[in-house]
């Protein structure tokens, strides 16, 4: 007879593979190269921030809202490729190997969406909440959906290629998930979205703590364009339904 899985044992099984125990790798890196990515992401940092606030104050329909947000996804990767070696990582598997981590990051993003989908009906009813989120999505509404679903991944892999990428490496083997996180939240405070300040701090966190479990940045790049994409076409919807 064959043994019945606890269904909790397998969630806490998944959990801890995805997000706790990490995987063995040796990335270090001389000091000098080591010097360098931190001189070359604080630089990033600092001109990524301020393109990506002025980006996101563009009014809704105006054309250049589509370059300048490419514009900002480049800064983030240039400055990601320039800081030093980026690596894709690597994710536990059942029987004990190692393999690319796209099932796991799939399960994460997508649960991550279920639960800001479920709080979009607190965000409904509350207009500081709301407004700044649906004159940011009014983006998607006044231009071509599909073009800005392209322009929201191509953002969300040139993010996790610096932040979880070049910023990870440069904040050194010392709490790096809880500062990158909270320079990601830093960021975007200049948008004036609450909510997004609050997603990216979410988010951060889980994708900060795959990238320490895996050593890379795939499984954050899928969590993230799952999560993001999948706000981008079903968040309208949700607060439609919760207002």
């Amino acid at each position: 007879m064959a043994d019945v899985v606890n269904p909790l044992d397998a969630v806490r099984a998944f959990f801890r593979a995805a997000l706790v125990q990490p995987v063995e790798r040796d990335h270090t890196e001389p000091d000098e190269a080591f010097r360098r990515r931190r001189v070359v992401a604080g630089v990033t940092l600092v001109v990524g921030a301020v393109a990506l606030a002025l980006a996101l104050r563009i009014e809704p329909g105006n054309d250049l809202f589509y370059p300048a947000t490419l514009g900002v996804a480049a800064i983030w990767a240039v400055g990601a490729f320039a800081s030093g070696r980026i690596h894709p990582g690597r994710a536990h598997t059942r029987d004990g190997t190692t393999s690319l981590s796209v099932v796991q990051s799939l399960v994460l993003g997508g649960g991550l969406l279920l639960v800001f989908l479920a709080g979009a009906a607190l965000v409904a009813q509350v207009p500081f909440l709301r407004d700044p989120v649906q004159e940011l999505l009014d983006h998607a509404r006044f231009g071509d959906l599909w073009i800005v679903a392209l322009i929201t991944a191509i953002n969300g892999i040139a993010e996790e290629l610096y932040f979880r990428g070049a910023l990870y490496a440069a904040a050194g083997r010392r709490h790096p998930v809880p500062i990158t996180t909270a320079i990601y939240g830093l960021a975007v405070l200049p948008t004036g979205i609450p909510l997004l300040v609050f997603a990216a701090v979410v988010l951060g966190t889980l994708v900060g703590l795959q990238r320490r479990v895996t050593g890379g940045v795939l499984g954050p790049i899928v969590t993230h364009l799952t999560w993001s994409l999948g706000m981008l076409f079903l968040l309208p919807a949700a607060l439609t339904l919760w207002s």
